[in-house]
């Protein structure tokens, strides 16, 4: 099946996608800052680049996009009806490179926790899921 966009409007709204500093990132960081931790970003000498460091508790926290990271079981991991085949080696590899991060942290001594998308939307939520890290 055929993209629905042309070449420059699918151009144009993959522009927009950004890895990093994403809106649901900015809130993970902020509560977390109020939560009182203290942390780094995006430490490229870690496996991954986790979005989040916290060097005293030897954690690093991914906050993935269920569709990008296909969270399992959730409904925002629907894979496109265009192209299919494209996206699904594409997000199969998301999916492999995130295992083999968590695995890597893990053998060099960090915790390593992710927290989905669709788990985080409200601000509760969130606070509960940030808890839970810290405590573990």
């Amino acid at each position: 099946m055929a993209d629905i966009y042309s070449p420059a409007k699918r151009s144009e709204v993959m522009r927009k996608v950004h890895g990093q500093d994403t809106r649901l990132e900015l809130r993970v960081r902020s509560t977390l800052h109020r939560m009182g931790f203290r942390f780094r970003l995006h430490a490229p000498s870690l496996p991954g680049r986790p979005d989040i460091v916290l060097p005293r508790h030897r954690k690093v926290i991914f906050v993935h996009g269920c569709f990008w990271h296909q969270h399992p079981r959730c409904r925002r991991s629907k894979l496109p009806a265009t192209n299919v085949d494209w996206w699904r080696k594409k997000l199969r590899r998301n999916v492999e490179r995130d295992q083999q991060s968590l695995r890597s942290l893990r053998d060099l001594g960090w915790n390593g926790h992710v927290l989905w998308e669709c788990r985080i939307k409200r601000p509760e939520s969130l606070v509960r899921e940030l808890r839970r890290i810290m405590r573990g």
